[in-house]
C-alpha cells in the first residue's frame, strides 16, 4: 500500500470536485431526489481510482501508462504516469500521478479531464 501526497494543484482540483458533490448531494436530497448527480458520479470515480492507485498503480481498471507532456515535480529525469478516474465518456477524467520521496509515496500531480 502507498502513501498519497497531493501537489498544490491536485489538492485543489480534489477539494473543487469535493466541494462540487457535496453541494449537488445537499440540493438533491433537499428536493428529495434519489438519483445520483454527474457530480456526486465523479466525485465517486476519482475516489475509487484514487483507491485503486493507492492499493496498486498496476491495477488493470486503472489504464495507467507513462505520460510524457508533464514534467515530474521532483526529478527533471523522472517519469509521469496516467491512471483513467474515468473512460469511454467525453472529457473523462484521469488523475496524473509520480512516485514520490520515499519508496512507498506516490504523489499526485492533477486531476483533470482529458484533453
Amino acid at each position: 500500500m502507498f502513501t498519497l501526497r497531493w501537489t498544490i494543484r491536485a489538492d485543489e482540483e480534489y477539494r473543487a470536485l469535493r466541494a462540487l458533490a457535496r453541494s449537488a448531494e445537499l440540493n438533491r436530497k433537499s428536493k428529495k431526489l434519489k438519483k445520483s448527480s454527474k457530480a456526486e458520479g465523479l466525485f465517486k470515480q476519482i475516489n475509487g481510482a484514487l483507491l485503486k492507485l493507492r492499493n496498486n498503480p498496476r491495477h488493470p481498471g486503472l489504464h495507467t501508462h507513462e505520460f510524457s507532456s508533464l514534467r515530474h515535480p521532483f526529478h527533471g529525469d523522472g517519469k509521469v504516469f496516467e491512471a483513467y478516474a474515468q473512460n469511454k465518456t467525453p472529457g473523462a477524467y484521469r488523475i496524473f500521478w509520480c512516485y514520490g520521496h520515499q519508496a512507498n509515496d506516490l504523489t499526485i500531480i492533477a486531476i483533470t479531464s482529458h484533453p
